[in-house]
């Protein structure tokens, strides 16, 4: 909880502030409450003076990204919310230092845009993103992907703010990624290397249309849903599809209040707009779903999607 002047943190920064912000609309789900500061740096040196504020005056900061992925309680969230959506933190440098296969992407860049945009001049390597809604730095931290490959495969640096407020820039030798997580420290990404492949511009745009139509077909995309809910567990020494074992317990359908487990995906959560949905609707969905599998198939399952609330420490930066 910020007490006193929460003003010290980012009067004299390049940044736009505003207390008391609403971030259900800035979320897939589209419920939650407000931040009681959020702020949107316009600079490098401005993110990593805040960083070292919030840490002086121990603070909490956590990062918004493209709001998939998360759901903020209906009582909101304390500490300070960051959102790297200014037009610095969007850019996209490609033929970074020259070479047509690098390009350097900032954290708040939206995947989606990288996607097309990459397949339109002809760079081969993300079209496993297709229909996967994220921002770079967001997808870096968790190594967002699914079926077809993830974000890790063609990361060759990243460069991130760490907790003491340093930009520090780790390579492709340090760096590992692994199913939904890296080895990467706390902190905030500022952008990532990746390297691409040139290709055939009309091959390109063409997967990424299959994948995408491969998803679509499979996935409740245009529900208020903030994808899938659980990772996949391993099972016997494999990954089993979190989405079978809720099915197999009964589960498609299944609601409370206005969250449901989408009848076309079930690892799916969505919010029905019509039966007033809340955040704490999801919260107890994924309960009873927990205990239902584990019940049924003894499989423990965890949730991808990050819960933010108060006093909570899940998907604290600061």
């Amino acid at each position: 909880m910020i007490v006193a002047s929460p003003s010290n943190l980012y009067a004299d920064l390049d940044v736009q502030a505003e207390l008391d912000a609403p971030l259900a609309a800035q979320t897939w789900f589209g419920v939650g409450g407000r931040a009681d500061l959020l702020i949107r740096p316009n600079t490098i040196d401005a993110l990593a003076t805040l960083v070292r504020r919030c840490r002086r005056d121990e603070v909490p900061l956590r990062v918004l990204g493209s709001g998939a992925n998360l759901l903020v309680d209906d009582d909101g969230i304390d500490g300070v919310v960051v959102k790297l959506d200014a037009p610095f933190f969007r850019t996209v440098d490609f033929n970074a230092e020259g070479r047509l296969e690098r390009m350097r992407v900032y954290g708040g860049a939206s995947m989606e845009q990288l996607v097309h945009e990459s397949a339109r001049r002809g760079l081969r390597g993300l079209e496993a993103m297709s229909g996967i809604p994220a921002s770079l730095g967001g997808a870096v931290r968790m190594n967002a992907g699914g079926k077809f490959g993830a974000i890790g495969d063609v990361v060759d640096a990243v460069a991130l703010i760490g907790l003491d407020g340093e930009l520090r820039v780790y390579t492709n030798d340090e760096l590992r990624f692994a199913y939904r997580e890296t080895n990467l420290p706390q902190g905030i990404v500022v952008w990532a290397s990746l390297r691409m492949l040139p290709d055939d511009p009309i091959a390109c745009r063409t997967r990424v249309k299959e994948i995408f139509a491969y998803k679509k077909s499979t996935q409740p995309m245009s529900a208020n849903s903030a994808g899938c809910m659980f990772r996949n567990p391993m099972v016997a020494g494999a990954r089993e599809s979190a989405g079978k074992l809720i099915d197999l317990a009964g589960l498609k359908g299944a609601r409370v209040g206005g969250a449901v487990v989408s009848p076309e995906h079930a690892n799916f959560l969505a919010i029905d707009r019509v039966g007033g949905g809340r955040a704490e609707d999801v919260r107890a969905l994924v309960e009873q779903i927990k205990e239902r599998v584990l019940v049924h198939s003894g499989v423990q399952l965890q949730t991808e999607v990050v819960f933010w609330r108060r006093g909570s420490t899940e998907g604290l930066h600061v």
